[in-house]
């Protein structure tokens, strides 16, 4: 009798654990899977994710998108404002099975993903923000959230990508992303990938930041050497 308790109990407590594990919720943060050359990175907030993939020697980026979220029974289910892959195969939403095991996230696409969730690092201009307009402020036009053309920075645990994109006809423009530090006014920027140009990766650039309200005024040097001064508004 005992036995046959044991053996219909055991396998409860698994499916219990599995059903819980699908339905946890996912904790913020930057999650990391490496296959061999090819890195997948996930960028996620409550409501809001990026994956993107690309090879780190020789460097070549192969793919990002991102968007607004939700996670629905197993699955997470994204609704998508860019896909660089979006003139070849038309994908707006996402429905991705996932389970929590530890601290790990794993997602059940093809091939099945494993991703570890990265150290916390706090640092200044932590979050996402939209490129408004050049600065100085002097009252001219602003792009805003209503805008269909948008210029993401995503910002998170030392990780950062921006992303050029329109939502109306899911226009990806170009993207890049890496490491950064902000601290002092000083921030930093590492290229691990760039769309437009596999031979930027490895460059360092250095600007200027002054956080003013909920703008961010980026100024400094481009990657050509011209003077450039960016507003960018913290995206609620």
């Amino acid at each position: 009798m005992t036995s046959i308790k044991s053996s219909i109990i055991v396998p409860f407590i698994l499916f219990c654990f599995f059903f819980i594990s699908l339905e946890a919720q996912i904790n913020p943060g930057i999650y990391i899977s490496d296959l061999e050359n090819v890195r997948h990175e996930l960028k996620m907030t409550d409501d809001y994710m990026i994956h993107t993939i690309y090879e780190k020697d020789p460097a070549r980026f192969i793919k990002t998108e991102g968007g607004f979220y939700k996670v629905e029974a197993s699955e997470i289910r994204v609704q998508l404002e860019f896909n660089s892959n979006y003139e070849a195969d038309s994908v707006s939403t996402l429905s991705i099975p996932f389970a929590i095991k530890g601290s790990q996230l794993i997602l059940g696409t093809s091939p099945r993903l494993e991703f570890n969730h990265s150290q916390s690092i706090e640092q200044d201009l932590d979050g996402q923000w939209l490129f408004a307009t050049r600065g100085p402020d002097t009252g001219q036009e602003r792009r805003g959230e209503k805008n269909t053309r948008k210029t993401l920075k995503f910002l998170m645990n030392g990780r950062f990508q921006w992303i050029a994109y329109n939502t109306e006809g899911m226009l990806f423009r170009g993207t890049g992303g890496g490491s950064y530090s902000s601290k002092d006014g000083n921030y930093t920027e590492n290229i691990e990938y760039f769309s437009r140009d596999n031979a930027r990766v490895g460059a360092s650039l250095e600007f200027n930041y002054e956080i003013k309200g909920d703008d961010w005024h980026h100024t400094g040097n481009n990657s050509k050497g011209e003077p450039m001064y960016e507003i960018w508004a913290r995206r609620i």
